[in-house]
């Protein structure tokens, strides 16, 4: 597609709705993820993001509601929209009895990579990701930051479009994280779109363009950074978006004097 022609949305996810039981996950969210984007998705414990990156990557069909990746329906076209996408879950599993290039490998073949292109792209990866030393071990003894990093290289092997990462920066050390930032800033640089999701305030407000503030399986506030904030910090805005600050009146217990 010739990029002026492109969407105005990488990802545009409208009226999402999942439940679980009784438990209302994600009640009618909007997501317009604008192309060439590095679009950060931040709220507070069960706020229902993981469960709506999910929804908008399909690997969970939603209750309710329709997403398109750069203007092809996912569900109505899955094999197209999914060829565009790059999908790191939380807590993904791995096949952690092959070694770190042989996952890589799988990841490219079954991508429909050409063998050649599959173990080029996988050494440039490894390399990348510091995890060449580590290529010929097996993923089950993998720390959890290289777990992390071998995962994002399946997940990016193909040269996706569109990037959506699960708390991409859990327990990977900060020259890993800084690497990947690299990673992703170039991808986005060169036309590509990213979407993370992070607990970290101060990461996103300095890496991202665009925000949206979840909580409760709602969208509080989206729009660029700049937007959100204001005047005052991500985190500020967010605190008084999503509230519930507690106070640690009670442990008098902690003090030793």
């Amino acid at each position: 597609m010739d990029a002026s022609a492109a969407p105005p949305f990488a990802i545009e996810a409208r009226g999402l709705w999942r439940r679980f039981g009784t438990t209302v996950a994600v009640a009618g969210i909007d997501l317009l993820v604008p192309t060439g984007s590095f679009y950060g998705v931040v709220g507070p414990n069960g706020a229902g993001k993981t469960t709506t990156l999910s929804m908008i990557t399909g690997l969970l069909r939603p209750d309710a509601g329709h997403v398109s990746i750069h203007g092809t329906d996912l569900w109505a076209d899955p094999d197209v929209a999914k060829r565009l996408l790059g999908a790191l879950p939380d807590g993904v599993r791995l096949f952690d009895r092959l070694t770190g290039a042989q996952l890589i490998t799988y990841a490219g073949l079954l991508r429909g990579l050409d063998r050649d292109v599959v173990a080029s792209r996988t050494g440039e990866l490894l390399a990348a990701l510091d995890l060449e030393q580590a290529g010929s071990t097996l993923v089950s003894d993998y720390s959890a930051g290289m777990t992390k990093k071998v995962a994002l290289a399946t997940a990016i092997v193909h040269g996706p479009r569109v990037m959506v990462l699960d708390e991409p920066f859990e327990a990977v050390d900060p020259v890993s994280a800084a690497n990947i930032r690299d990673i992703l800033r170039q991808f986005v640089a060169g036309g590509g779109t990213v979407v993370v999701s992070s607990h970290v305030m101060e990461l996103v407000e300095r890496m991202c363009d665009h925000v949206a503030i979840v909580a409760t399986g709602r969208v509080l506030a989206a729009g660029t950074v700049d937007e959100v904030r204001g005047t005052a910090t991500l985190e500020d805005r967010f605190v008084e978006l999503v509230g519930g600050r507690r106070t640690s009146e009670g442990l008098q217990w902690l003090h030793t004097s």
